[in-house]
């Protein structure tokens, strides 16, 4: 089982970045997986990734559309750059290249 932990933000800060963050979450769950995801919209950082969840993650996913704050956090992790769109629309093919990455690297 895989345990990902994601950050979502995007340039306006509203509704992309929740929407992001609940379609990354359904997908994840959807393969069994545990998740996190933090999201980082116009009213601050909400649901936010603790030190112990960050080393436990095997994957790290963070949008690309705006700089994460604090991404010093996942240094030496594997991480998967998105766009926030893709993240809108896409979560479940996102998972499936991380599954497919995982088991490559099983």
């Amino acid at each position: 089982m895989a345990n990902i932990v994601a950050v979502t933000a995007c340039p306006s800060g509203v509704a992309h970045t929740y929407m992001a963050a609940e379609a990354l979450e359904s997908a994840a769950k959807a393969k069994g997986w545990q998740v996190k995801v933090e999201t980082q919209g116009s009213i601050g950082l909400e649901n936010e990734l603790t030190a112990e969840e960050i080393a436990r993650a095997d994957i790290v996913v963070l949008t690309k559309d705006i700089g994460i704050k604090f991404e010093e956090r996942f240094a030496g992790k594997t991480i998967v750059r998105v766009n926030i769109s893709d993240a809108v629309k896409r979560a479940e093919a996102i998972m499936n290249k991380i599954d497919t990455h995982l088991n490559a690297h099983a």
